[in-house]
């Protein structure tokens, strides 16, 4: 028989994931303009490939390290994984890239917002990551200041906001696919999507094109990558698997901000009052997002996997040497059946129907 449902210890509030989703956003808004300087003087798919290289360089002691757990990957994590690797490390940046040859650092930075509505619609829709009425609210919010964004654009302003959304769109399944890989670190995971990634980009451009980065190029486009990619998808997996990955991505919606900030100051590029009013909505249709969470009875399946964890959650319960529990780390572990209620997110532990 069934036991009732029992009370969770209540975990502590995790400020730790969102702080994390914020510093990942400030290195990856510094992405757009940054690479504006070089996108011009490197075909997108090089620099691209430079791009995700530099993020594997950046990460490779951190996931190579002994104490690491080893890279095994079964079935659904592997498909997972070339998920990530071929639609969120190939294919949309490129067409991120492509949108920058045609239109200023600050319009594409600001049309990245569209991520997070498309990362909220596909959550509630396929990955069991859903929204209450605040929460879909932020959506509605963030859908708006994109499209007053792109709005009286022109022609080039609509293709923009096409190869934009696209680019948006395979982040959307990125995020998703990325907060759900149970068998890698966040650092294991980078450094297989920046290698494939950076391998697969680099590969077609010496393919289609003859020329060659200087020393200078390829140093900047590998020191770009390393921060801006590298470092920022570490941060952003370990919120992701903490927080879910709407709650994260809505955090790290600030990324356009502090590309155009530094748009503003790279570039000399002006503010328009479209672009200040769709900055004012997104903010405050994020901190909406952020503030969507519930609590009901829910039942968590026996399990064993590998991931980042802590012990004072309420769901790691298995034994170590003493001092181990307060730390964080990672390992293969099982947790057993248990039922109980509390106010939760949609981490890896909580991934259920409503």
């Amino acid at each position: 028989m069934n036991a009732p449902p029992a009370a969770a210890a209540q975990a502590p509030r995790d400020l730790g994931a969102p702080i994390e989703a914020l510093a990942a956003a400030a290195l990856f808004g510094a992405a757009a303009p940054l690479s504006k300087l070089l996108v011009y003087s490197l075909p997108a798919l090089q620099l691209a490939g430079l791009l995700y290289v530099g993020a594997a360089f950046a990460v490779a002691p951190l996931a190579l390290r002994r104490s690491t757990a080893p890279m095994r990957l079964d079935v659904r994590n592997s498909r997972r994984l070339a998920g990530v690797v071929l639609l969120g490390g190939v294919a949309a940046p490129i067409l991120f890239l492509l949108a920058l040859r045609i239109a200023d650092a600050g319009s594409v930075a600001l049309l990245l917002t569209v991520e997070v509505a498309l990362t909220a619609v596909l959550g509630a829709l396929f990955f069991r990551d859903p929204l209450g009425r605040r929460g879909w609210a932020g959506v509605i919010g963030i859908v708006a200041a994109s499209a007053l964004v792109a709005w009286g654009g022109g022609a080039p302003g609509v293709l923009t906001a096409a190869l934009v959304s696209a680019a948006c769109l395979f982040w959307a399944l990125d995020n998703h696919w990325t907060a759900l890989i149970d068998a890698l670190s966040p650092a294991q995971t980078t450094l297989v999507k920046g290698a494939v990634a950076g391998a697969v980009n680099l590969a077609l451009a010496l393919w289609l094109t003859d020329s060659l980065p200087s020393l200078g190029e390829a140093g900047a486009a590998l020191a770009i990558g390393a921060a801006c990619y590298g470092c920022s998808l570490v941060l952003y997996i370990r919120a992701a698997q903490r927080i879910g990955a709407v709650r994260a991505q809505a955090t790290f919606a600030t990324a356009p901000f502090w590309g155009v900030g530094l748009s503003a100051v790279v570039f000399n590029e002006g503010l328009t009052i479209a672009a200040a009013i769709a900055m004012g909505l997104a903010a405050g249709s994020v901190l909406l997002l952020l503030r969507d969470q519930h609590a009901h009875a829910h039942r968590h399946l026996a399990v064993a996997h590998t991931h980042e964890h802590r012990h004072d959650d309420g769901h790691h319960l298995h034994a170590h040497a003493a001092g181990e529990a307060g730390q964080t780390h990672t390992h293969a572990h099982a947790h057993d059946e248990l039922e109980h209620a509390h106010r939760h997110r949609p981490d890896l532990h909580h991934r259920h129907e409503h």
